[in-house]
C-alpha cells in the first residue's frame, strides 16, 4: 500500500478528540465495569466449591450454564435489537448482570448459583451483540477499528486490576469477603446503566427503517446469504476455537497436566497476558491502520501457532522453570494475536452489516465465538486428559494455518475493499475546460 493512503499516526489523544460525545461517555465506563468482572472471574470454582460447599463435579456442571444459556439466547437477542434498538436491550443485560451477582452472592445451594448462573450467563449472551451494535450506531466507520481496540485495552486493563485487587481481599475463612467481591461486581455495572438510561438514552432508541429495506427477507438463513457473512461467521468460528476457548480451558489444563506447571506459575501467564494486551494494543493499532483486516487475521494465526508451540514446549521440559517461562511465553504470544484480532473481526461485522441488520450480523457473529467455546472444553479434555497432548498442540497448529488461509484466500476475496479496512481513495474528476482557463486567467 502506497504510504501516501495511509492514515496520520494515531494517537490517543486524537483518537479521544476525534470520538463522538456519545463513544466518549462509553468508554469511560470501561474499566470499572470490567474491574468488577475481574474482581470475581479468577474465583468462581474457590467459591462455589471452598466457601459454598458444593462438589466440585456439582460445580463444573454449574460453570457450564453461562456459555450454554448464553449461546440458545443469542438468535432471538439480534432480532430484538434489530427491532427495539441496541440500547434498550443492553439496558436489560446490564439489569440481569446485577441481579445475578447478588443473587450469586448469597447462593448457599446448587439450585440457588444455578439461577445465579442462569441470569449472568443470558446477559452475556445478548451483551456482546449488543454492545457492538451500539458502538457501531455512535462510533463513526473509520474510527470503529481503534475504538475496539482501545476498548479491549480497556477491558482488559479493568480485569487485570479487578483480579489483583481480588486475589487481596478474598479469604476462604471468611464467605463476607466473597459475598462482598460479588456485590462489588453488581455494583460496578450501575454507572454503565445510568448513562444508558439518562445521557444516552437519545442513543439507538428503536432502528428506522425506510420501505425499501423493510420489503427485504430478515432471517437468520437471509443474512448468511449475504455476501461474505457466512466465510464471515467460519472464520470467527475457527479463530474462537483455536484462540479464546482453548486460552481458558486448554492451555491451563496442559500447562498443569503434561507441563506440571504451579498455579503460581499459571498466575504469572495470565498476568503476563494481560499486560502485554494493555500495554502493546495502541503500538498495535497504528501498526495496522489502513491495511487489509484479513492479512492481519492471517498474521494473529501465525503468533497463535508460535504461541501454542510453545506451549508444547513446556510439556519436553515439565516441572521445571523452564516449563512456566515457556508457559508465559505463550500467554504473552497469545495476547500479542489478541491485539490483532479484536480490532478487525468486529470492524469487520460491523462494516458489513446494513444498519436495520446490524443486530443480526452481530449476534451471528457472537453466537459463532461462543459456540466454539462450547465445543472446544470438551475437545482439549478429551486429548490431554487421555495423554494426548501432543495430538493436541497439533490440532491447534494446524488449525491457525487453516484459519490464515480462511482469511485470505476465501473471505478477503469476497469483501469489498472498504470493509477490508483499505482506505479507498476518492477519484479526482478532472477540470472543465472552462475551469482550466479561469484558473489561468486568475494565476
Amino acid at each position: 500500500m502506497n504510504s501516501s493512503n495511509r492514515s496520520p499516526r494515531l494517537t490517543l489523544s486524537s483518537f479521544w478528540h476525534d470520538l463522538p460525545r456519545e463513544g466518549k461517555l462509553l468508554l469511560s465506563v470501561v474499566v470499572l465495569e470490567f474491574l468488577g468482572t475481574g474482581l470475581v472471574l479468577p474465583f468462581h470454582v474457590v467459591y462455589l466449591n471452598e466457601v459454598r460447599g458444593i462438589a466440585l463435579s456439582d460445580v463444573g456442571l454449574l460453570l457450564a450454564v453461562p456459555p450454554l444459556v448464553g449461546l440458545l439466547v443469542v438468535g432471538p437477542t439480534g432480532s430484538a435489537i434489530d427491532r427495539f434498538g441496541a440500547r434498550r436491550i443492553l439496558m436489560g443485560t446490564l439489569v440481569l448482570l446485577v441481579a445475578g451477582n447478588v443473587l450469586l452472592a448469597t447462593a448457599t445451594s446448587i439450585g440457588t448459583a444455578a439461577v445465579a448462573l442462569s441470569l449472568t450467563g443470558i446477559a452475556f449472551g445478548v451483551s456482546w451483540p449488543a454492545s457492538q451494535s451500539l458502538i457501531a450506531a455512535v462510533v463513526p466507520r473509520d474510527l470503529r477499528q481503534r475504538y475496539f481496540g482501545v476498548n479491549f485495552t480497556l477491558l482488559n486493563l479493568g480485569i487485570g486490576i479487578g483480579g489483583i485487587v481480588g486475589g487481596v481481599v478474598v479469604d476462604v475463612d471468611r464467605a463476607a469477603t466473597f459475598e462482598g467481591i460479588y456485590l462489588a461486581d453488581a455494583a460496578s455495572y450501575l454507572p454503565a446503566l445510568f448513562l444508558l438510561a439518562v445521557p444516552l438514552r437519545h442513543v439507538a432508541g428503536r432502528p428506522e427503517h425506510d420501505e425499501a429495506v423493510a420489503q427485504e427477507p430478515a432471517s437468520y438463513l437471509a443474512v448468511l446469504r449475504r455476501p461474505a457473512v457466512a466465510s464471515l461467521m467460519v472464520l470467527g468460528f475457527s479463530a474462537s476455537f483455536v484462540g479464546y476457548a482453548q486460552l481458558n480451558a486448554g492451555m491451563p489444563a496442559y500447562a498443569r497436566a503434561v507441563g506440571e506447571v504451579s498455579t503460581q506459575g499459571l498466575g504469572i501467564a495470565f498476568a503476563a497476558n494481560t499486560l502485554v494486551i494493555v500495554v502493546l494494543q495502541l503500538v498495535v493499532l497504528q501498526r495496522i491502520e489502513g491495511r487489509r483486516r484479513t492479512r492481519v487475521i492471517a498474521v494473529m494465526a501465525a503468533l497463535w501457532a508460535f504461541a501454542w508451540l510453545l506451549l508444547g514446549g513446556s510439556g519436553l521440559v515439565p516441572g521445571t522453570v523452564g516449563a512456566t517461562v515457556l508457559v508465559a511465553a505463550c500467554a504473552s504470544v497469545f495476547a500479542l494475536g489478541e491485539t490483532l484480532l479484536q480490532p478487525t473481526i468486529p470492524a469487520l461485522v460491523n462494516d458489513l452489516a446494513p444498519d436495520h441488520l446490524r443486530g443480526r450480523y452481530n449476534a451471528l457473529s457472537s453466537g459463532a465465538f461462543q459456540g466454539a467455546q462450547v465445543i472446544a472444553p470438551p475437545v482439549s479434555g478429551f486429548l490431554i486428559g487421555h495423554s494426548l497432548g501432543d495430538a493436541y498442540v497439533g490440532l491447534l497448529v494446524v488449525g491457525c494455518v487453516a484459519v490464515a488461509l480462511l482469511a485470505v484466500t476465501r473471505v478477503e476475496r469476497q469483501l469489498p475493499p472498504g470493509v477490508n479496512g483499505v482506505r479507498v481513495p476518492a477519484p479526482v474528476e478532472e477540470p472543465t475546460p472552462t475551469a482550466r482557463v479561469s484558473g489561468a486567467v486568475d494565476g
